[in-house]
């Protein structure tokens, strides 16, 4: 695995300076996430995984600083355990798979077309990860509107039994009851 530094000169050769996001580019999200991450106590794999986590683009941020198919780069990288998170936060088809997510334990994969089973550990990494990332941006967006923190509130209670008790107390301070 590469160090930190490695890792974001990869993300500013692929642009990620130049990228337009909440908070300022994907780099400084990139960035933020990562930190976060480390500050609630992640695994180096789950940091490097929030490092690089729109490495393959989103379901959300469709922007794509590697093909999703190419995925030897980022793995050797960042490691296999990082970038598998990351190729799984990538695939996510968030409408399909976050409602039931802590329930199911499966995510629709929107890059196969299928749906796969998610490991309980590599879960409560996904669902740690998807929080941070958009506890980051709720934190960035000058207005965020009063549905769109119900529906974060309202679905990160459902992740509730998957996330670690790091990312749930996060929760609490940022969104509040």
């Amino acid at each position: 695995m590469s160090s930190d530094i490695e890792v974001c000169a990869w993300l500013r050769d692929r642009g990620a300076e130049t990228i337009a996001h909440p908070g300022g580019t994907l780099y400084a999200h990139l960035r933020r996430v990562g930190r976060r991450l480390a500050e609630l106590g992640q695994s180096s794999d789950v940091q490097m995984a929030g490092l690089t986590h729109a490495a393959y683009g989103t379901d959300g941020f469709d922007v794509v600083l590697l093909d999703h198919t190419d995925r030897g780069p980022l793995r050797d990288l960042i490691g296999a355990e990082a970038e598998d998170l990351v190729h799984l936060y990538g695939a996510c088809d968030r409408k399909r798979s976050w409602p039931r997510l802590a329930t199911t334990g499966t995510v629709h994969d929107r890059f196969a077309g299928r749906t796969v089973s998610v490991r309980t550990d590599r879960l409560t990494s996904l669902v740690d990860l998807s929080i941070v990332n958009e506890l980051d941006v709720v934190e960035q967006l000058a207005s965020v509107s009063d549905a769109h923190v119900a529906y974060l509130r309202e679905l990160f209670a459902a992740w509730s039994p998957a996330a670690s008790a790091a990312v749930r107390g996060e929760v609490g301070r940022v969104l509040g009851g």
